[in-house]
C-alpha cells in the first residue's frame, strides 16, 4: 500500500494487481497513469535484467545469491512487459472474493476493473 501525508494513495499487490478506488480514479488520473508506466517500466526492468534484479532481490531481503537467483528464475515470467491483467488471472480473483464474502451472482469484469487509464498508458508508451 502507497501512502502519502496519512492517506492511502494506491494499493499494489503481487496477485491483484494496482488497486485504486473510484475516487481516485476520477480525481486523479494522471497520477494513477505515472504509476502504471512506472510498473511498466519496473516489470521490462525485472524481465531484462536478470544479474541486475538478482541483485536487488539479494539486498531487499537479505539472502545469498543462490536464493536471490532461484526466486527470480521462479517468479521473473509472472511479470508482463505490457501491464495486462489476464482474463483468466482477474477471474481467479473475482471468483475468490465472491466465495470471501458468499456472494452467489456472476460479477462482470467491468464491475472491478476499468482499464481506460492503463490503456491511454499503453498507447503514450508505444504498446498496443
Amino acid at each position: 500500500m502507497w501512502c502519502w501525508r496519512g492517506r492511502t494513495i494506491f494499493s499494489v499487490t503481487r496477485t491483484r494487481g494496482l488497486v485504486a478506488s473510484v475516487r481516485k480514479i476520477k480525481e486523479n488520473p494522471d497520477q494513477l497513469k505515472r504509476v502504471i508506466k512506472a510498473g511498466i517500466k519496473a516489470n521490462r526492468y525485472l524481465r531484462q535484467n536478470r544479474d541486475g534484479t538478482v541483485q536487488a532481490i539479494m539486498q531487499w531481503m537479505k539472502v545469498n545469491k543462490e536464493t536471490a537467483a532461484a526466486t527470480y528464475d521462479g517468479s521473473a515470467k509472472s511479470f508482463n512487459d505490457d501491464g495486462s491483467v489476464p482474463e483468466a488471472g482477474l477471474r481467479i480473483a473475482i471468483d475468490e472474493a465472491k466465495k470471501a464474502t458468499n456472494i452467489g451472482r456472476e460479477i462482470a469484469f467491468s464491475e472491478v476493473a476499468d482499464f481506460t487509464i492503463l490503456r491511454e498508458a499503453q498507447r503514450e508508451m508505444g504498446i498496443k
